[in-house]
């Protein structure tokens, strides 16, 4: 096995559905909500970069074509994220029950807004330019394309441009404080559907991203957000529920696992090899690798 090549293709994975699952992380912890409209923002925000390459980079320089389609992905990922979060958090999130209510609700606008795209967009798949150049850099006989040396630079900026904005500003201290503890957040006089807004808007935008990482291999569909959500959850489940650290390990290890897998076996094989981890980590650790769940969910 070409152990080079097997992790190159790992850390790109990890960094794509890890962005993934640190938003699920923390829309979990924040809002308590299992957000499963993530495949439909996926696929949202898909269709916003392809639009954007059909219609508007044909006005921008060919040295900010990437970037413009890469914006726009992130910026219809964080307005698919508030339009959830206005039809599934808002109405329902001091009602008895909220945790099966919101994961009902996310799930059904998920399936409806596939669905419309499949109405508007056609089933016939899309798909985006190179974003990042056509360019190769050799190391030590391993040849790394410049989407995969993109992707994982793009995704480890935005997480730490995320991470850093939630340290420094006020609006991040508020989402750390309801991450911590919710009800005590509450007391204080941070305001729930103000906050979740934001958390919305955010998670949305790292959906956003991934969406744009990921059609650089992948076509883009109206269905095509159903696989990365399922393994964006599964990658916090993993890493424990409210786990920023957790889910980044997590996803080191289901992305090596996937890479091993496909070269091994093959890629029909992958999904099938990482829920027997999945499986095995949570029979080990059912709270997940380093997540502990609030007290307060569970009561």
């Amino acid at each position: 096995m070409n152990w080079p090549y097997v992790l190159s293709n790992a850390i790109v994975l990890a960094c794509i559905y890890g962005t993934l699952a640190i938003g699920i992380s923390i829309t979990w912890s924040s809002l308590g909500l299992l957000n499963l409209a993530y495949g439909f923002i996926f696929a949202l925000s898909g269709y916003g970069a392809w639009l954007t390459h059909q219609y508007v980079s044909a006005w921008t320089p060919g040295s900010l074509h990437g970037a413009v389609i890469m914006i726009a992905g992130i910026a219809t990922g964080a307005l698919g994220g508030v339009l959830v979060c206005a039809l599934a958090f808002i109405p329902v999130h001091d009602k008895p029950n909220f945790t099966i209510r919101g994961m009902i609700a996310t799930l059904a606008i998920s399936l409806m807004g596939s669905q419309l795209l499949l109405w508007w967009f056609g089933p016939r798949s899309k798909s985006l330019p190179e974003i990042f150049g056509a360019s190769k850099l050799t190391v030590f006989g391993l040849v790394l394309t410049a989407d995969k040396i993109g992707n994982v630079v793009v995704s480890i900026l935005m997480l730490l441009v995320v991470l850093t904005w939630m340290r420094s500003s006020r609006r991040g201290l508020e989402i750390r404080a309801m991450m911590m503890n919710p009800h005590a957040a509450s007391i204080v006089g941070i305001g729930v559907r103000r906050t979740s807004f934001y958390v919305m808007a955010i998670t949305g935008g790292l959906a956003g991203l991934s969406a744009v990482l990921l059609s650089q291999t992948y076509y883009i569909q109206p269905f095509n957000g159903l696989t990365p959500m399922i393994k964006g959850v599964s990658i916090a489940l993993c890493g424990g529920l409210g786990s920023v650290p957790g889910a980044v390990i997590a996803a080191l290890l289901l992305g090596l696992n996937e890479a091993m897998t496909s070269v091994a076996l093959g890629g029909q094989y992958v999904l099938m090899t990482q829920f027997l981890l999945i499986i095995l980590i949570i029979l080990v650790r059912p709270r997940g690798i380093a997540g502990l769940l609030d007290k307060a969910r569970e009561a």
